[in-house]
Formats: C-alpha cells, sequence, structure tokens
C-alpha cells in the first residue's frame, strides 16, 4: 500500500505557520492547504486507509475512505477555503484564521478516522479549537464561549462513555459498521452526539454563540460542528432509530418556529443551523438508503447555503455595523450583490424548486414517506415524521421571506453604504452559482452521494424535478407568503431576543453551583468550629485531668498525673464523638 497522508495535516501545518509568515501569505497559504484536499480526497481510491496501534495495544485507523467521509472531506475542504478567503476580505487577523483552521483540521481528522478512538480524540479537539476561535472575538463572545465549552463537554463525555461502554461490548474500538453495541452505549452516545447536532433541549449554545463573533468566524461554526455530529450519528447508528427520527422532525419545527421571532440575523441563521439540521438528522433516523442519501445530500447542500447566509448576513454587518433587522431595510439599493447572493441562499435553505436545497430536501421528506412507519398522528397519506419535516419547510419559507423583507425591501436605508469588497463578492458569488448549479443539475450532486437514490439500492427510486414535488415546493412556498402577510404585524412587535431554554438553565446552572460552593464553604465552617471548641475542651480536660489538684482522703491535695497515651486516647474519643454530633 502507498504512503498517504491524512488531509488535516497540511491544514494543520497551514495553521500553524499561519500566524508566522504575514497575513496575506499566510491567508493565501490557509486557501491552498484546505482547497487541496477536494481534489485530493476525491482522487483517493474508497477503501483506502492508513491502520496504525495506539499505545501498542488498540487498532486504529487515521485515515478511512468511504462515500461518507469523501462527501464530508469534499464539502469540508472546499468551504473551508471559501471561508478562509472570506476571512481575509473581512479584515479577520491571523491568529483567528489559524484558530478556524486548526477547527478545520481537527473536523477533517474526525470525519475521517476508521475507529471511535480517533473519531473521539477529534471530536474533542475540535470543542477546544472552535472555543479559542470564539474568544479570540472577546467581549460578550467569551461568556458564550465558556457556556458552550461546557456544553461540548458534557457531550463529549457522554460520548466517550458510550465508546467506552461499546468497547466493553465489542472489545474493538473500530467501526464494524453495525453502530453502538449494548443497551446503554446507544442511550450515552445519542444524547452526547446529540449536544453537537441541536437535539431540542440540548441546542441553546448554538444560537447563544454563533452571533458573539467575528462575523468570519462565524461563517466557519455554522458548518463543522453539526455536521460533524450528523455524521457521527450515521456512525453510531447506521441502521436508523425511530427515536432520532422523530427528534429530526421536531427540531426541523422548533427551529424554524424560533427562528421566525428573532431580529437579530446571525441568531435567526443559528436557529435555522438546528432547523436544517433536523432533517440530515431525521434521514440518518430513518435509516434506509434513501434517508441517509438524503441526509448526506442535505449535508452537502446546507453547508453550502447556510455558509452563504452567514456571509451576506456577515457583508451586512460589516458594512452597516447593525445586527437587528429592525435597524435596517432597503439595502438592496445600496448592496445588489450581497441582496441576490442572500436571495440564492434564501431560496435553497427554503427548498424552492431550481436551488440545491430543493433536491435535498425533496430526498429526505420522500423517505420519510416511503421508508418510515406512518404513527398515530398521521394524516390521510402524509406520515407523521413527513408532516413535521413538511411544517418546518414552511416555517424556513416564513423565516426568510422575513430576514429578505426587513433587511433589504422595506423602504430605504438611512445612510450610505458599500456593497461586498472583491474578496467578499468572490466567496458568496462562488458559493451562490453552486447552489443554483446542484439544484438545476441534480445528477451532479446524486454522483457525490454513498448511494446512488435513483437505481435499484433504494426502496423507491428518487427522481427531483416531478410534477408532485414541484407542486409540493410551490405550495410550500406560496402558504408561507400568504402566511408573512397575516403574520407580519404581530411579528413587529416582537422585540429584543426571544427568550429559550437557556434563560431556565443559564441562571440555574449560575446560582445551583454558587448555592453548592456556599453552601460547601459554610459547612466545612460549621465543621470547623465544632471541631475546633471539641478540641479546645477535650484539651482543657486532658490538661486538668494530667496536673490539676483534686482533694484526697484527709483533706490533702492530690495531683493527678497522665502519660501521653491517655492523653491521646481522650482526644480521639472526644473527636469520634464530635464526628458522631455532626454526622
Amino acid at each position: 500500500m502507498d504512503p498517504i497522508v491524512p488531509p488535516f495535516v497540511p491544514v494543520l501545518l497551514a495553521a500553524l505557520l499561519l500566524p508566522f509568515v504575514g497575513r496575506r501569505v499566510g491567508h493565501a497559504l490557509g486557501v491552498l492547504a484546505t482547497a487541496v484536499v477536494v481534489p485530493y480526497v476525491w482522487l483517493v481510491p474508497t477503501g483506502e486507509h492508513l491502520p496504525v496501534k495506539l499505545f501498542g495495544v488498540f487498532d486504529a485507523v487515521l485515515f478511512n475512505v468511504d462515500g461518507f467521509s469523501q462527501l464530508m472531506g469534499i464539502i469540508f475542504g472546499f468551504i473551508g477555503a471559501i471561508g478562509v478567503l472570506y476571512s481575509w476580505a473581512s479584515d479577520a487577523d491571523s491568529r483567528q484564521t489559524a484558530f478556524a483552521l486548526s477547527y478545520v483540521a481537527s473536523s477533517l481528522g474526525a470525519v475521517f478516522g476508521g475507529d471511535w478512538l480517533t473519531l473521539l480524540f477529534f471530536w474533542e479537539l475540535m470543542a477546544v479549537t472552535s472555543t479559542l476561535l470564539v474568544w479570540h472575538y472577546g467581549g460578550r463572545a467569551v461568556r458564550a464561549g465558556y457556556r458552550y465549552a461546557l456544553l461540548h463537554g458534557v457531550g463529549g463525555t457522554l460520548l466517550m462513555g458510550a465508546i467506552v461502554w461499546h468497547y466493553a461490548e465489542v472489545g474493538t474500538f473500530l467501526f464494524t459498521g453495525e453502530g453502538m453495541a449494548g443497551p446503554v452505549a446507544p442511550i450515552l452516545a445519542g444524547i452526547g452526539i446529540g449536544v453537537n447536532v441541536g437535539f431540542v433541549g440540548l441546542h441553546a449554545w448554538l444560537p447563544d454563540t454563533y452571533p458573539r463573533p467575528h462575523i468570519a468566524a462565524s461563517v466557519f461554526l455554522c458548518v463543522y460542528t453539526t455536521k460533524t455530529g450528523v455524521y457521527g450519528m450515521y456512525r453510531a447508528f447506521p441502521e436508523g432509530e425511530l427515536a432520532i427520527a422523530y427528534m429530526g422532525g421536531i427540531m426541523a419545527v422548533f427551529g424554524a418556529g424560533m427562528a421566525l421571532l428573532q431580529n437579530d440575523m446571525r441568531r435567526l441563521l443559528s436557529y435555522h443551523i438546528q432547523s436544517q439540521v433536523g432533517y440530515m438528522v431525521a434521514g440518518v433516523g430513518i435509516g434506509s438508503a434513501l434517508g441517509q442519501a438524503g441526509a448526506m445530500a442535505h449535508v452537502f447542500n446546507h453547508i453550502l447555503y447556510k455558509g452563504l447566509l452567514f456571509m451576506t448576513a456577515g457583508v451586512v454587518v460589516y458594512r452597516t455595523g447593525k445586527e437587528s433587522l429592525k435597524k435596517l431595510g432597503g439595502l438592496r439599493h445600496e448592496m445588489p450583490i450581497t441582496a441576490v447572493s442572500f436571495a440564492v441562499a434564501a431560496l435553497s435553505i427554503s427548498g424552492f424548486p431550481g436551488f440545491n436545497g430543493f433536491v435535498s430536501k425533496g430526498i429526505v421528506i420522500s423517505a420519510s414517506h416511503y421508508d418510515f412507519p406512518k404513527g398515530p398522528f398521521a394524516v390521510g397519506d402524509f406520515h407523521t415524521l413527513e408532516l413535521l419535516l413538511l411544517i418546518g419547510g414552511v416555517g424556513t419559507f416564513l423565516s426568510f421571506i422575513k430576514f429578505g423583507y426587513y433587511a433589504f425591501l422595506r423602504g430605504e436605508y438611512d445612510g450610505s453604504v458599500k456593497d461586498a469588497n472583491r474578496g467578499q463578492t468572490v466567496a458568496m458569488v462562488t458559493v451562490a452559482a453552486l447552489c443554483v448549479f446542484y439544484g438545476i443539475f441534480d445528477g451532479a450532486l446524486f454522483a457525490l452521494l454513498p448511494f446512488d437514490v435513483t437505481g435499484q439500492v433504494v426502496s423507491h427510486a428518487y427522481h427531483t424535478y416531478t410534477v408532485k414535488h414541484l407542486v409540493e415546493g410551490f405550495a410550500l412556498a406560496a402558504i408561507a407568503l400568504v402566511g408573512f402577510v397575516l403574520i407580519k404585524k404581530p411579528l413587529e412587535k416582537v422585540g429584543g431576543s426571544v427568550p429559550d431554554i437557556d434563560a431556565l438553565y443559564n441562571p440555574a446552572a449560575f446560582y445551583g453551583t454558587r448555592s453548592v460552593v456556599v453552601g460547601t464553604t459554610e459547612l466545612y465552617a460549621a465543621v470547623d468550629r465544632v471541631a475546633v471548641a471539641v478540641a479546645g475542651t477535650a484539651t482543657t480536660a486532658v490538661q486538668r485531668l494530667g496536673h490539676g489538684v483534686v482533694t484526697g482522703l484527709g483533706g490533702r491535695p492530690v495531683e493527678l498525673r497522665t502519660d501521653i497515651r491517655n492523653g491521646v486516647l481522650l482526644i480521639v474519643m472526644a473527636l469520634v464523638v464530635a464526628l458522631v454530633v455532626v454526622l
């Protein structure tokens, strides 16, 4: 076997060198290091792997190429190069981009690992490097990054527990193609990975963190953690799981609903990460070839249009200094390139015919129709999960009609601003072109998928541009358009940041932790006071017993003495009595 180099190596080297070679040269090196990943993983044959021995005992695989990891590597490398270009154009400093590249490298290491130990190592490194990327911006990003690190620490710990339990069941850390083994490991893995993908209830780190750092950092953050989580979910549940599929449907609805209530642009986009990842999680949970192919297709497409959305929002912030939609309006005249790029991304994420989101969403929705049990809440020919995904689709259209209306269409912008600069324009237009390309030439996307969705391997061959699918896409858009007209006035009354579950558990964690610390300190102080008092009493008694004077027979004074052994015995007895009283 010819020697092969894992694709994270050149990216990590570029991250290490970038701060020392100058900003222009360093960013050029970063673009090259990430861009070269695309042809590299495309050309490496499927089945290629790099086995190693960890600690001389455990079998591990640092580089494992199959249909799933290959697709992840291609899109991770491409968007990494775009992200570095956008960072340079958006005035990100060299250290920030170095943190971003180390984040990209750790994500590549995770998706190309061929065993659970390798995946876990890079999984945790990914949490560390992304936290550093957030913290680097300072200000409000520091506290958000701290909460982010805590939650991902909990998720990583649960995943590690699952991996250990899995090893105890099967005796190997290598991927066997059967997922997590035993009764406990799947539960721990589902919850641990659920933190990364944004399960409802475990998701609040996402809208809390992603709006805080530098605009270029948000482009990287919106891509790697959640999509690596989807990949990890597939490895843990390669045959699907009913509960995970339903959680995906709930994520699609919840994320879209919460996004609709936001006025902060990047917070709105962050909730839509959760919503769109819900489609991917649903596809993995369905477990069929069609569902899994749809999940990976949506990973690929989502990275394109979500990266583009964060870039367009970033340009608006970069030029206007404003994050809230309520402070914007009429930017289509001042920023036509950004407005058109946003429109492409918005139509793509909403699943409008002719754009890439329509293709991949359609695959997942078809899998939910053909390959999933109806359930008790099915309506007519629609399955329960399918209904959730369709409702999520309406919510997505609504959110981006709102975003586009308030940012680019309503009124006139008060002031004069410039459009995206040259580097930002190249980054946005390149990604926008791919969103349209993969929407029209769906066969190009199908060629990247691990399963042929149009062939014999799937239960129902998928074809994108059928009358049924087109009617569905246009109907969702029409319902959302009418819905926005009806709810526009109430939405305008929503001000500030709508609270989420973290409004409960952040104060609970803070005051709960403080109560534990204060309670422990006070208990220690109380025990200390009792121990000191008892010791003082015991010492006085010993002194009086050993050296005191009492009256003996005949009225003559008698001096009582004792040796050291009796004194120690008395002290020990006193401490035992004190301990019994305290407890």
